[in-house]
């Protein structure tokens, strides 16, 4: 079998918005159901709402590990496509697929377990941390339905099908968002109805995409050498995603010392940037997926002039963001709060917000290309880098300094900058552009 043709011309950067579009609808349709969970469940009172708030911030954990085993796969899968071989880029997916059912399991006994202790770190109130362990103890039952569907999605971008997972997610998540509010309300199940309606949310897409993987008729049996490598390639995601958390609760406790309104404004300029990151994060995915196949074919010009030309949108996209941005600032922060304290904080924020935003696009956008080549040693140790030598410490200073919001948005903004001169100085080089079927 001759391997694809991974065609340069003016077509490409169709190509690009033909994968990120639907990977963008993917991406967004979990946060949108949560809001509508959380929606659902505000009316029955304020404890229920803590209770899913609390057990949510679990939940993400689960979320985040199939995150990283989403974008492992990929490059993966993406390579063995490239080459030709569609069967041993389905064979990736396999063997993800053993990887998140094992992991998903053994989540599932321990929140059953540490489901009380967890809760009651998290909520000081006691009549909301029992509630949240209730909640969550039936919520965990989908995450093996989650980490499913998230080394699904990893294959099939990496054979460059992202249709199929458009409708499988879009599909079962309108149906539990239908669902939700007939049990809470009309089934008179409360909370228990929520934690079902996400259970079934994410057991029928995990269910979609395992039929998706045995009717491609792969061998099925779990190859322990191959799930050792995606092991040491989630490892390393793992780690950058670690330094990541890192950065955030650290700027959020920071934030929260320098009083109510400034902690106000930080959320809101950070749940933006989060946004924003969501956004941008498509365009990193059809890089991965282009990336991988054009290595795997042997083709680094190709690979070269994809990665060149995903970074122009991711850019430009970025720079999109910054307009739009800009000319919210006056608006934005109103539609969050009316607390005109809030305001004034967030207008020290937003200069800071607005301008780095262009950076972010470029930086995500080669994320995805470094994802894509399998390069992701260098991701971590250049994540570590700027998290320990720029945001972390400029974070801090700013605490024992009083520099306030600034010093923290300063320390968002070497993080950033840490990040894209490094990953620009790979670009350029050749270390990352190693063709074959695997790296």
């Amino acid at each position: 079998m001759s391997p694809p043709a991974v065609v340069i011309d003016r077509s490409l950067t169709r190509r690009i918005a033909a994968l990120a579009l639907p990977a963008l609808v993917v991406l967004a349709a979990e946060p949108l159901y949560v809001l509508v969970d959380t929606a659902v469940v505000g009316h029955l009172g304020s404890v229920p709402l803590a209770a899913v708030a609390v057990g949510g911030t679990v939940m993400s954990l689960a979320v985040w590990f199939g995150t990283l085993m989403a974008y492992g796969t990929t490059g993966r899968a993406a390579r063995r496509f490239g080459a030709g071989d569609r069967t041993a880029a389905v064979e990736e997916g396999v063997q993800a697929s053993w990887l998140a059912l094992t992991t998903g399991v053994v989540l599932v006994l321990l929140a059953q377990v540490f489901a009380g202790p967890l809760t009651r770190a998290l909520a000081s109130d006691p009549e909301a941390a029992h509630a949240a362990a209730g909640w969550l103890r039936i919520a965990v039952l989908g995450i093996p339905g989650l980490l499913l569907a998230a080394a699904g999605n990893g294959w099939m971008r990496g054979v460059q099908d992202t249709r199929r997972p458009l409708y499988f997610v879009l599909g079962a998540n309108v149906l539990s968002a239908v669902l939700c509010p007939v049990l809470v309300y009309a089934a008179d199940w409360g909370l228990t109805g929520s934690a079902i309606a996400n259970v079934a949310a994410q057991s029928i897409t995990g269910g979609l995409f395992l039929w998706a993987i045995i009717a491609e008729r792969a061998p099925l049996r779990p190859v322990p050498s191959v799930i050792g490598n995606q092991l040491v390639l989630g490892r390393d995601l793992l780690i950058r995603g670690a330094a990541f958390q890192a950065c955030w609760l650290s700027a959020t406790a920071v934030a929260a010392r320098f009083g109510v309104a400034a902690l106000g404004a930080h959320q809101i300029a950070l749940q933006l940037w989060f946004f924003a990151a969501l956004a941008l994060d498509a365009v990193a995915i059809a890089a991965q997926s282009l990336v991988g196949a054009a290595l795997g074919a042997g083709d680094e010009p190709a690979a070269r002039e994809v990665a060149r030309r995903v970074t122009l949108v991711g850019g430009i996209a970025g720079v999109c963001f910054a307009v739009l941005a800009a000319a919210g600032a006056g608006i934005i922060p109103g539609l969050f709060t009316a607390d005109r304290a809030v305001h004034d904080q967030a207008a020290i924020v937003w200069p800071w917000f607005v301008a780095m935003l262009p950076f972010a696009g470029v930086v995500y956008a080669l994320d995805g290309v470094m994802i894509g080549a399998g390069d992701v040693g260098y991701l971590r140790t250049m994540t570590l880098v700027g998290a320990l030598g720029g945001f972390l410490p400029l974070i801090w200073l700013s605490y024992a300094l009083s520099w306030g919001l600034p010093g923290i948005w300063a320390g968002l903004a070497m993080f950033t900058l840490v990040r894209l001169v490094a990953l620009l100085l790979r670009w350029r080089g050749t270390r990352w552009a190693v063709v074959g079927a695997t790296r």
